[in-house]
């Protein structure tokens, strides 16, 4: 199974070298807990939404107050996790300051309980649509299977004339059409001549030997 925590602050990771560069050029570059503790001061005065301020809450034990700015720069030290981890020195276990650091580089989605949530949701729909085709390409080549097994049938249900055969058509069928023609009661007269005939030559013979 899938470390989603792992992959959580791996994408972190990815969103920081890019966010390094970017607007907050001077915080993130080369990071300092000093840095960083200002920066998220900057970040949480521009509206947070209501996770992120949890997030604040959890790490730092107070609620954020735009009139306790001085307090929290006494913060200072809760921000060396997230300095290590951007500068690849340490991986943090606290998930508070995995989310903040999310929160410091713009990470969506955030805190890692959405992204988990969401995560699952598609791997469970990768996991359903590849479960889909396959059925799907059975069932295909299934139906090539049968088609070629029909067409084979057809073909040997098709009966090609032989050479050879035609003789043997002509001569049956002139066979039956001379039947037809003779009588059953010449058949029997021809039949009772051949008898007698071959009695009268058995009889001359026995004569002569006598």
């Amino acid at each position: 199974m899938i470390n989603t925590l792992e992959e959580y602050k791996k994408s972190i990771k990815i969103k920081y070298e890019i966010e390094k560069e970017g607007q907050y050029f001077d915080y993130l570059y080369s990071p300092s807990r000093g840095k960083l503790r200002d920066l998220c001061w900057l970040i949480f005065e521009n509206e947070p939404t209501q996770d992120d301020l949890n997030v604040f809450r959890n790490l730092f034990c107070l609620d954020f107050d735009h009139t306790k700015k001085n307090k929290f720069k006494e913060q200072k030290d809760k921000f060396r996790p997230i300095e290590t981890f951007f500068k690849n020195e340490t991986d943090p276990h606290n998930i508070d300051a995995i989310n903040l650091a999310a929160i410091m580089v713009d990470f969506q989605p955030r805190p890692f309980k959405n992204f988990d949530k969401k995560y699952r949701i598609v791997e469970a729909k990768q996991l359903e649509s590849k479960a889909d085709v396959k059925p799907s390409v059975e069932v295909r080549h299934e139906s090539i299977e049968f088609k070629s097994f029909v067409e084979n049938e057809n073909e040997e249900s098709k009966e090609v004339p032989k050479k050879g055969n035609l003789l043997f058509d002509l001569a049956d069928e002139f066979s039956k059409k001379i039947a037809q023609k003779i009588q059953p009661e010449k058949i029997i007269t021809v039949a009772v001549g051949a008898v007698v005939l071959v009695s009268s030559a058995c009889l001359n013979l026995v004569k002569k030997k006598e």
